[in-house]
């Protein structure tokens, strides 16, 4: 432990610059976090929330299919599987089980997210679509940052800083249908150099220059000298000077927190205080300034209001595009597949390095909640969801074996000795063997109910022609 030292009188320009080190510094304890759950209090209702609300109001947030609505609504951003952009889903709702979606992501800094969501034109409803951006700190709830309860219109966002979001979609209740999901993640701002995108890019921000002296704080795009250097945003030209690092510049300040950089033009063609857009002409690429020995290119920088240089990269970087789903995959959408084989996997995400969650037993059947790419989203009857290869599963429409009753037998709502009893399979009656989970058979029976009976541990064989 430290000695204290005897205290001294401090004049009054001293505390002033104490407490100027100690107010940026307490802002930065404060934390991100800390100001977001201050905005979180403080915000409307989310259209989710305001029909939870509506619920309520209606005496009937306390029944059972209100309290699954909620759990489902819960759980999906508690349990999202983590997903990369561009991605696309189609799926299914069903009006009986209450069910949301949800979709875990990353995002840089200066990254656009645009989330649309559609439903089948045949049967529309209404749909919750929210964005929430996670919280370092586990014990604070996600914040709402973006929502809607229309669809077929983009919602799009700007990440201000790095961070994990997740998107969620839910119906209202009682509704089903099927929908579709696109997610994209690409730069809030517009390339600045004509016919060229970040494959241009070869000297990268924080990079050390002049043996150390100071950082790059921007980017380099390399182009012919002449070719047109456009605004990359909105906004007003701040500044347009010859100076002896940048050499001719052009300031821009955006609509939002940023004042944009562009250095080492050849010429400049706007002036101070005129208005700019996306694609409007600046200048030319060239080499001026302390950059005379390289050869031609744009220097860009993007600076934030009260924080200083910060990496542009991905306020420019776009992604390929989204990629097409496999339209034969859709036919099971909301209805029932099996494994083809034993050990097939259960993965968190639909990728093949993801996360596995269980191996599954041969004919495992399980409900199809979505697809996407060669991917199904499915959830097993225990209720466990993940996603499994498309062309490891097939449909039940081909019975694996036909069997006969000997023994008096129940017919249930799902594997569990608990479910409710469908009807009673009377001996003697014919049953069609569909699938299996542990030792449970998923079946049909001659009256055309299909459910679970216990009973059977045997192997299934797929009956020969």
């Amino acid at each position: 432990m430290k000695t204290s030292q005897p205290q001294k009188v401090m004049g009054k320009n001293h505390r002033s610059k104490v407490l100027t080190l100690v107010i940026p510094l307490a802002a930065l304890l404060w934390g991100c976090d800390r100001i977001d759950q201050i905005q979180n209090e403080f915000r409307d209702l989310t259209p989710h929330e305001a029909y939870l609300e509506s619920l309520v109001s209606a005496g009937l947030n306390e029944t059972a299919l209100a309290l699954d609505w909620l759990k489902a609504a819960e759980s999906s951003i508690q349990e999202a599987p983590p997903v990369t952009t561009p991605y696309q889903e189609e799926g299914f709702f069903p009006a009986e089980l209450p069910q949301a979606r949800g979709y875990k992501l990353s995002l840089r800094r200066g990254q656009q997210l645009s989330v649309l969501v559609t439903s089948d034109e045949g049967s529309p409803f209404r749909i919750f679509v929210d964005i929430y951006r996670l919280q370092s700190n586990e014990n604070i709830s996600p914040l709402p940052v973006l929502s809607a309860a229309s669809i077929h219109e983009s919602l799009e966002y700007v990440s201000p800083r790095a961070a994990d979001y997740v998107i969620r979609i839910q119906p209202e209740l009682l509704r089903k249908g099927r929908y579709s999901i696109q997610i994209t993640a690409q730069g809030s701002m517009a390339f600045p150099v004509k016919d060229r995108n970040t494959r241009a890019i070869l000297s990268s921000f924080g990079v050390e220059r002049d043996g150390g002296r100071r950082q790059h704080h921007g980017v380099d795009i390399f182009a012919p000298r002449g070719t047109p250097v456009l605004s990359a945003t909105s906004g007003s030209v701040t500044r347009v000077e010859n100076t002896p690092i940048g050499g001719k510049v052009v300031w821009v300040r955006d609509q939002g927190p940023h004042s944009i950089y562009y250095a080492h033009l050849d010429s400049q063609v706007v002036a101070p205080g005129e208005k700019v857009k996306p694609g409007t002409l600046l200048g030319f690429v060239g080499n001026t300034g302390n950059a005379r020995t390289t050869p031609p290119h744009l220097h860009f920088g993007v600076y934030r209001r009260g924080e200083g240089p910060v990496d542009p990269y991905y306020f420019l970087y776009n992604p390929p595009e989204l990629p097409a789903l496999v339209a034969d995959n859709t036919r099971h959408l909301g209805g029932w597949s099996r494994t083809v084989d034993s050990g097939i996997r259960l993965r968190n995400s639909p990728n093949s390095r993801s996360e596995i969650l269980r191996q599954m037993e041969k004919h495992t059947s399980f409900l199809v909640l979505g697809t996407t790419g060669m991917w199904d989203r499915v959830r097993l009857p225990d209720n466990q969801v993940g996603f499994v290869a498309s062309r490891l599963t097939e449909d039940i429409t081909r019975p694996l074996e036909a069997n006969i009753i000997t023994t008096s037998t129940p017919l249930m709502e799902s594997p569990d000795v608990s479910a409710s009893v469908i009807e009673l399979i009377e001996a003697g009656s014919g049953i069609e063997v569909l699938g299996q989970f542990g030792n449970y058979l998923y079946v049909g029976t001659e009256a055309g109910k299909i459910g679970w009976i216990t009973g059977f541990s045997e192997s299934l064989q797929v009956e020969q022609d």
